[in-house]
């Protein structure tokens, strides 16, 4: 019902703007673009337009259809979403959009999202300042439970449904000089976490509430609010001319319950990937049907806005506002269109999560990372296994992948190696007895539109797994916050 409704405002806000549209010199920004949008879309009855119409359906601005997996077992949610943006004099942008999904189980999403940043004049792009505030609620149907650690059994397969609201403002601010032209910024957040737990639905699973207790799953009887800040390190260099590009980042978070002490814990991320491109190409050749994992997450864009990798980052501060004043961005993320060049890259990623509790604390169930298939923000690990086999505070990662695009179509090649464990106890995560996942598919790299991955996994003790997932924002940029 809820979804109904954000879904209902967003379309009379797209007629009410259409509506009261001026086509003289007094016209706004929103409402040209919605004009510019409408003419684009008049040209669907043309078969030679089919193309164009179907971008502006998926990619246009400022009203456009969204589509993108939820968690795993819940689906791909379907819906609107409304983006605009602002460039100003001083070499600030603003960007921000509200969209909303629902799922054909009844699981939906629904988010503001803003963004500020610095446009770069002169400065190393991926580094400029960057300030996201966001305000985001999702409603899963199913999320299974099988235990917590590594010895659980498919016999204790369960579902519970989960809620929970994320409303934060993050920052990532370069550090200068010397560290700057390495790539080295600050990041920090600071979240409000409203996390709900009900029964599960499904009629063929047992509910989670009725299998497990507040020994066997904490947190199952009793939820409690968070304030969640954290703070670290983004290291971003491309080194050796571009022929290895890092993105290192070191977290620690804490999760505050101020009315249950009980349930406050500590956590430290570190990830370190290193992406090794397979041919002599410099990132964000976006105008291509095709690219490499690197050019696929500037954190300029949001979730449904590829105005930052469609040039913006390339506007100078003279032209900024001219270029609002003159330029639609009814369509404004890359076109879809072949290549004649090879693209691809090997990345190597290493990551590593632990949690803390102090004596009398637990950390909730729902805010553990899981290994199998697809965790609940659709990260797979272990992906030969069912989604959320395996569940504990504390995860160790090791992946190995290459990609490699396919002629000239908008598809790659992907294959894949992971060697991952999770453990109850910080020591538990050493590098013997991991398990591993071998997993091979097709990706879809298409102009702007989301990312398409179809993969085959196996390796593992449980047989195999398939898995088809739509990322959940336009050039899978990695705005919309996690949900653990």
């Amino acid at each position: 019902m809820r979804t109904a409704v954000l879904l209902a405002a967003l379309y009379i806000l797209a007629n009410a703007s259409a509506s009261a549209q001026d086509t003289g010199m007094n016209e706004s920004r929103i409402h040209r673009d919605f004009r510019v949008e409408k003419e684009a879309l008049s040209s669907c009855a043309k078969l030679a337009k089919l193309m164009d119409c179907g971008q502006t359906l998926v990619l246009g601005q400022p009203m456009h259809i969204a589509v993108g997996s939820l968690a795993p077992q819940d689906g791909v949610g379907f819906g609107l979403a409304f983006v605009e943006h602002k460039n100003f004099s001083n070499e600030w942008r603003a960007s921000w959009d509200v969209d909303a999904v629902a799922t054909l189980n009844g699981s939906w999403r629904a988010g503001a999202y803003v963004k500020a940043f610095r446009l770069p004049g002169g400065m190393a792009y991926r580094t400029a300042p960057l300030i996201n505030l966001y305000s985001q609620s999702i409603s899963l149907n199913r999320v299974d439970y099988y235990g917590l650690g590594s010895a659980t059994t498919p016999l204790a397969h369960s579902t519970y449904g989960f809620t929970e609201n994320i409303t934060g403002v993050s920052a990532a601010i370069p550090l200068w000089g010397a560290l700057h032209r390495a790539g080295i910024a600050v990041v920090a957040e600071l979240n409000g976490r409203f996390p709900s737990v009900r029964s599960g639905s499904e009629s063929n699973l047992p509910s989670t509430t009725t299998l497990f207790n507040e020994a066997t799953a904490p947190g199952l009887t009793r939820q409690s609010a968070y304030l969640q800040p954290s703070e670290g390190l983004r290291i971003d260099p491309a080194l050796f001319k571009d022929h290895i590009r890092l993105n290192y980042l070191v977290q620690f978070q804490q999760f505050v319950s101020p009315g249950a002490g009980t349930y406050s814990f500590r956590r430290f991320n570190g990830d370190f990937s290193h992406e090794i491109p397979l041919y002599s190409l410099l990132p964000g050749k976006l105008g291509k049907a095709y690219y490499p994992n690197r050019a696929a997450q500037f954190p300029h864009d949001g979730p449904d806005d590829c105005t930052a990798t469609s040039g913006g980052q390339n506007i100078s501060r003279h032209r900024a506002a001219a270029a609002d004043a003159h330029q639609s961005t009814a369509r404004p993320c890359p076109i879809i269109s072949t290549t004649d060049k090879l693209e691809g890259s090997i990345t190597l990623r290493a990551f590593i999560s632990e949690s803390f509790a102090r004596s009398g604390s637990v950390v909730p169930f729902y805010f553990m990372p899981t290994t199998g298939g697809s965790d609940i923000n659709g990260t797979r690990i272990l992906a030969s296994y069912p989604d959320y086999r395996f569940r504990a505070p504390n995860l160790l990662l090791f992946r190995g992948t290459i990609e490699h695009s396919i002629g000239k179509l908008p598809l790659g090649a992907i294959f894949s190696v992971d060697e991952a464990k999770i453990g109850m106890r910080r020591g538990d995560v050493s590098i013997d007895h991991l398990g591993h996942t071998f997993s091979a598919g097709l990706t879809v790299h298409a102009g702007g539109l989301p990312l398409i991955y179809l993969q085959y996994a196996w390796g593992g003790h449980e047989g195999s797994h398939t898995t088809t997932t739509i990322s959940p924002s336009l050039l899978g940029s990695s705005s919309r916050p996690s949900l653990f």
